[in-house]
């Protein structure tokens, strides 16, 4: 029979025999899924028999207590119950109940463990017992069952490092669940210190391991900045067996690619201390002193601070080389090698090769645009474009045809124009100074500062990342420059080279130049001290760049130290959180443009909520249009990991009626979805093209480009429309300038490296690639200072896979492929439109012309006939 009631059960519970209360407990617990409305108006009574210390079944009466509220909706007194009922609350059960009582227990002891963790010496709250014996058994719950990366994930919420360990060494493949912790920790986790501590765990369990996996033990020693015991396994490995030192190779490589050039530089002086590496003399710029060759191994050595040896010293150690054994030459050679992979010499050579041996620039482009450009905005554009299509071919055969055209660029246009060597000849470091020696400054007198400015600009970008001894020179010609324009190249030139190097000579120098107080040289200055302290979260740089920031009247000055403060917190998460809020709140809008930029580096590539939340809070309510340009653009920087997430986080903004904003959400889909040919972001972008307002438009044609990149009409069906659109608009002598400017970027863009680069803001590891996110970052500065536009070259990667054998030579090896030829086929080539040949057209004959001919005819023949 089928009860329409539980009145009569719950009539029990005003009986005093606590047995029919028990009995009324059990029937209601079975009926309460059905009931829990009538039950819940007497649920105070059901309280009170839990709250009564001598009733013997109080774990009942709460159990039901949680389910009335539970269907009632309050789930903080369901939680509060259910801890209370023990074990009758059954976690196993696969019940609607239990799985969202179990959900809102983690969440909240989530919600403790964390602030626990983060305030572990002040505002410490008390988990309770029973909350902590509720997810303890939740995770033997998913030990059990086997769903280890469940427990992986739960463990990694709610700090449970002990919890992680067994996870993984509980289940059946440790390696693989290693590796998948590693991924989970990298993408998913964004508080750095506990990111660390997860981080050494599985070094230690990496380590443990009878084959160790050393490839993603030296990534994670990256992230906790460990470069001895980075070199203490190369050296362990190169002097194993051959399969060993190979790994130790492609460790180098991943090292060179992830890692900056103050933790390489670490690596090779700890390598170098064994004492087997070969010296070979530095041949990287055979025009360099010698001294500042030494100085730049000696700063090596020691983190960025020199600690010179005597010039006493080195002839000594030259004179009495140590006898090597037959096993100390070979580990020697292997350490010479693995040293000249670490110095990253091998992969730019490569790199270089490959893209002057596979250039299919279209030459017809650029000449097509040459002709249709009328105004120096549209020539400097075009300038900067040719040096995208040609970056790193070291093919600058387009400025030689037309030097006559190039020469109409003066002043700041020919420091571009020169810089654009830099980009077109990007890793071509051994000639670098004879190739630019022509631009650079003289002994003999001077010549133009702009041409001298732009080299030293120049000779930065070809050493980007990668300075080596090219650093000491750049700093001898700032030191010595004169005029503002040669020392804002300088600056720029220096600050790129010696990226990332946190070297205090070069920082000090640097401070030099901006306390000058210059407009030209300060803006260069503030941005090269971030690049040179890039990811260190030095508080002596950040107080030196806000404090002076706040005291400079100089707009210029005040947009390169906004970036310079964005850079030095590059990578630091919730280490930046402080200053994000002090920036954000100041009244000056370029510094709160700052904390937007800042955020962005910070929470790079991570997805953070809060960061996003923060970022569009800005984007629709700051009263300066730069501010919410800026924090719009930002989201790209977090959303890159997903790009399928910018299209629908930027949607609206792309609609909104302020035309920065829909600017912002422009660059921020070029910026997310680079290389990606994502047609979400693509629809997006193509209303934006007939924008009303010119810089709107300008946006998305570069954005478009950028996210085209590398694509044919094969695996983008677009490219082809985009591409006529690029065309049209620099032809249309109606098109406004801005947009005719951004047409021919977003040509360059598309062919950039001669149709062999992409744009990725991840390496093949996985790590953010910190010279592609400095470079997309700076690149869309051009807004206020065109010459910025060649740090875009920063973020070009070559589509080429590189395979060496043991001695890092390339074997002759053949692929085959089975996918259609269409697929990587590069775009084809424009054709010159041909000249037809002119037709001879009849004469035509008037009549009036026949009968004179007639008359005239028959006149000769009389006067014939007569004579």
């Amino acid at each position: 029979m089928k009860i329409t009631s539980a009145g009569g059960v719950i009539s029990l519970l005003d009986e005093n025999d606590h047995k029919l209360q028990v009995f009324a407990l059990d029937k209601l617990n079975k009926l309460v899924d059905d009931f829990w409305a009538e039950i819940a108006d007497t649920v105070e009574k059901i309280e009170m028999l839990y709250e009564d210390e001598t009733f013997p079944q109080r774990e009942l009466a709460a159990l039901v207590a949680s389910k009335v509220y539970y269907h009632l909706g309050a789930f903080e007194e369901s939680l509060t119950y259910a801890l209370g009922a023990g074990k009758l609350f059954d976690v196993n059960s696969s019940s609607e109940y239990v799985g969202t009582t179990i959900s809102k227990c983690i969440d909240h002891y989530t919600k403790l463990s964390v602030h626990n963790y983060e305030h572990k010496d002040d505002d410490h709250k008390d988990i309770d017992a029973r909350l902590e014996i509720v997810v303890n058994r939740m995770f033997q719950r998913c030990l059990h069952d086997g769903h280890y990366k469940q427990a992986v994930g739960i463990a990694l919420e709610t700090r449970r490092i002990d919890i992680l360990e067994k996870a993984i060494m509980e289940s059946g493949d440790i390696p693989g669940m290693l590796s998948y912790s590693v991924k989970v920790v990298m993408s998913l986790l964004q508080q750095r210190q506990f990111r660390n501590t997860v981080l050494r765990l599985l070094v230690r369990l990496y380590m443990n391991l009878a084959v160790p996996d050393y490839i993603n033990v030296c990534q994670c020693l990256i992230f906790l900045d460990d470069t001895q015991a980075v070199a203490d396994i190369l050296d362990k490995l190169t002097r194993e067996s051959q399969e060993s030192t190979l790994m130790a190779y492609q460790i180098g490589f991943d090292l060179y690619e992830s890692a900056t050039q103050q933790f390489l530089s670490r690596v090779q002086a700890s390598l170098r201390a064994t004492g087997l590496i070969p010296e070979t003399p530095d041949t990287t710029e055979s025009e360099t002193p010698s001294k500042d060759v030494e100085a730049m191994e000696t700063e090596a050595s020691d983190d960025s601070k020199s600690e010179s040896t005597t010039p006493s010293e080195t002839p000594k150690q030259k004179e009495k080389p140590p006898e090597l054994t037959d096993e100390e030459k070979i580990h020697g050679d292997r350490l010479g090698k693995l040293n000249q992979i670490l110095s990253g010499d091998l992969t730019i050579g490569l790199h270089l090769q490959f893209l002057i041996r596979s250039n299919k620039t279209d030459m017809l482009i650029l000449k097509n645009t040459k002709e249709a450009v009328r105004n120096s905005v549209c020539h400097n554009a075009t300038v900067i474009a040719n040096s995208f299509m040609h970056c790193g071919t070291t093919c600058d055969a387009f400025l030689r045809d037309n030097l006559d055209w190039l020469s109409r660029a003066t002043n700041w246009a020919k420091f571009t124009a020169t810089a654009s060597l830099g980009v077109i000849h990007r890793g071509h470091e051994k000639e670098a100074l004879n190739l630019m020696s022509t631009y650079l400054p003289k002994d003999t007198g001077p010549g133009s500062a702009y041409q001298e400015g732009g080299g030293l600009y120049a000779l930065g970008l070809i050493h980007a990342n990668h300075g080596g001894s090219m650093i000491e020179y750049l700093l001898n010609q700032l030191k010595e420059a004169t005029t503002d324009m040669v020392r804002h190249g300088g600056c720029l030139g220096l600050g790129l080279a010696s990226m990332g190097t946190a070297r205090q000579d070069v920082y000090d120098q640097l401070k030099l130049n901006l306390y000058e107080d210059d407009a030209v040289t300060g803006e260069a200055a503030g941005l090269a001290m971030g690049l040179v302290m890039i990811g260190t979260k030095s508080p002596t740089a950040i107080q030196d760049m806000v404090s002076y920031a706040q005291d400079t009247q100089h707009e210029k000055i005040l947009r390169g130290l906004c970036l310079g403060i964005a850079l030095t917190m590059y990578n630091r998460l919730e280490e930046a959180d402080a200053l994000i809020d002090s920036l954000s709140r100041d009244k000056d809008p370029i510094l709160r443009r700052s904390a937007m930029y800042t955020i962005a580096l910070a929470y790079c590539g991570t997805g953070n909520n809060t960061a996003i939340r923060r970022l569009l809070h800005f984007a629709v309510s700051d009263v300066d249009d730069d501010v919410r340009r800026a924090a719009v653009t930002s989201l790209g920087f977090l959303l890159f990991r997903t790009p399928e997430q910018c299209p629908g986080v930027v949607s609206l903004l792309a609609e909104s009626y302020n035309p920065h904003v829909r600017c912002g959400a422009a660059m921020a889909l070029g910026i997310a979805c680079a290389g990606s040919g994502f047609k979400e972001a693509l629809s997006i972008l193509e209303p934006m093209i007939n924008d009303p307002v010119n810089y709107v438009r300008q946006g998305a044609l570069i954005a478009s480009a950028m996210i085209l990149v590398q694509h044919n009409e094969h695996t983008c069906s677009k490219v082809k429309t985009f591409r006529e659109l690029y065309s049209k608009t620099i032809s249309d002598k109606h098109e406004d300038v801005m947009a005719k400017f951004g047409a021919i970027l977003a040509q360059g863009i598309l062919d950039a490296g001669g149709r062999n680069v992409s744009i990725s803001l991840q390496s093949r590891t996985g790590h953010t690639h910190m010279s592609s996110v400095v470079g997309l970052l700076v690149f869309i500065h051009f807004w206020y200072w065109f010459p910025l536009a060649h740090f875009l070259s920063l973020s070009f990667t070559p589509t080429t896979v590189v395979g060496l054998n043991a001695d890092l030579k390339m074997p002759v090896v053949e692929i085959k492929s089975n996918a259609k030829p269409s697929q990587f086929a590069y775009p084809p080539p424009l054709e010159a439109p041909k000249e037809k040949e002119k037709e001879k057209v009849t004469t035509a004959v008037l009549s009036i012309t026949a009968k004179a001919k007639k008359r005239e005819k028959k006149e000769a023949e009389e006067k014939n006939g007569c004579g």
